[in-house]
């Protein structure tokens, strides 16, 4: 029989789980949390869940893992070296299980993480397929300072000949599958997303396969390592506790009086409304995190760890959506959601708003002969390559405890493509900051002559 595998993507973190089968049988790799989406590809293509692997103990999510295995009487196939809470079927380098026709082999691949497996998939008909989760990636190959700082260059190297061992062993038509890649932070270098590779693809373009200089690579590598989420930090720990299954039942309505008190106390409410419409009116004290493909990244980057969540939107719908980026990252129930406009949940005095204009405009503003302060909340990494001259800088995930050093008077806040900046209005807002939002791309700046590069 031969192998098929069906792709679940998780976007809004730039990850993939899979569901390799033979028509019958199946083997879930680094399933999310949200498992309703992995049982409906069971239930659709009629297969039972023989094993769920993990390539690693993750750092950007809680898996869904333990309690997919737990729900269907799967074999939980966790590296033996992994120290964590709960019983599992350990696996080194090497072993194989089999799962109705297919064979599963566990390949040691370390370098984003110590004990990183990855998973050769055999078929009786047709090439393999590799399971690298954080190893080879499209492109490239998982960021290799998460275990710890001091380690890089060590894991670095590790990773450099984990990529070459899978390209060694295994055939050009092997297809590859990585857990990373597609926007999460977990990845490195230059990842180059796409819908499919395999090895031969890789060998022609891998980071780690046509650098033959493993001292260059490493160089290249480190180099290009930016700043993470904060969170990164909390997932690992519940990874290795066996988390428990999540609860997406609708949060406990919110009344205005409700959310005027929780909003004077200081806790975290959370607009999920777009940038332009929370630009243009919100309630006073709230924080505009638009909710969209980044929205459980950086609300989960900035706030501070256990605070909770209050979610204010449109529809129950829109709370929903968030609930369900959320719980992947351990924020597991909002404290409270409130529906409607601010016109419908706070008195006209209670609602603000702030300008939002483009790069355009502070140029105008300047042949007006005012002289605005720009305040940059990009990343060290960007602002490195350039920058607009006499502006000042803060990078969006150090903005809340770094407020103090926010220049007196008004502030232009624009990042490179408006989201972050959006989040910085809220935050420089809500802390009673006087706030002109750059809602344009960094291009325009650059087109306009504004910056240094």
């Amino acid at each position: 029989m031969s192998l098929s595998v069906e792709v679940i993507e998780t976007s809004e973190l730039g990850d993939r789980s899979y569901i390799a089968h033979d028509g019958d049988v199946a083997i879930v790799v680094d399933p999310q949390r949200d498992l309703d989406r992995v049982e409906s590809i069971l239930e659709e293509h009629g297969l039972r869940c023989a094993l769920v692997v993990e390539t690693h103990i993750h750092n950007d999510y809680v898996t869904g893992g333990y309690d997919l295995a737990r729900r269907t009487g799967a074999g939980y196939l966790v590296a033996a070296a992994d120290d964590v809470a709960f019983n599992r079927d350990a696996v080194s380098d090497g072993d194989e299980r089999t799962a109705g026709s297919l064979t599963v082999r566990a390949v040691a691949t370390p370098g984003h993480t110590d004990t990183h497996l990855s998973y050769v998939v055999i078929a009786s008909d047709g090439p393999p397929a590799v399971f690298t989760g954080g190893s080879m990636l499209f492109g490239s190959v998982g960021r290799t300072d998460l275990v710890d700082p001091a380690r890089t260059e060590e894991m670095t190297r590790a990773q450099y000949r984990s990529a070459r061992r899978l390209a060694g062993e295994l055939d050009d038509d092997a297809a590859v599958y990585p857990t990373h890649g597609f926007g999460s932070f977990c990845s490195s270098g230059s990842s180059a997303g796409g819908d499919a590779s395999t090895i031969g693809q890789e060998r022609s373009r891998n980071d780690a396969l046509v650098e033959d200089d493993e001292d260059s690579f490493v160089e290249t590598l480190i180099a290009g390592l930016t700043a993470y989420p904060s969170y990164y930090v909390h997932m690992g720990v519940r990874n290795r506790e066996g988390p428990a299954p999540v609860d997406l039942s609708s949060p406990e309505p919110v009344d205005p009086d409700e959310l005027r008190n929780r909003i004077k106390s200081g806790e975290w409410v959370v607009d999920l409304r777009d940038r332009v419409a929370y630009a243009s009116e919100h309630i006073g004290g709230t924080i505009g995190v638009a909710l969209g493909q980044q929205f459980s990244t950086y609300l989960g980057w900035l706030i501070p760890w256990g605070t909770p969540v209050t979610l204010v939107g449109e529809s129950q719908d829109d709370v929903a959506a968030a609930q369900r980026q959320l719980v992947r990252i351990g924020i597991d129930r909002p404290a409270g959601a409130a529906l409607g406009a601010p016109g419908e949940l706070a008195t006209p005095h209670e609602i603000h708003g702030y300008p939002r204009s483009s790069f355009a405009d502070l140029v105008s503003a300047r042949e007006r002969g005012e002289d605005p302060m720009i305040l940059d909340v990009r990343r060290d990494d960007e602002r490195a390559a350039g920058l607009i001259p006499g502006s000042a800088h803060i990078p969006l995930h150090s903005l809340l405890e770094s407020l103090h050093e926010v220049p007196a008077g008004q502030s232009w806040v624009h990042c490179a493509s408006g989201f972050r900046a959006s989040i910085a209005a809220s935050l420089l807002d809500r802390a009673g900051y006087d706030v002109v939002y750059i809602d344009d791309d960094y291009d325009a700046a650059r087109s306009l002559g504004l910056t240094t590069d």
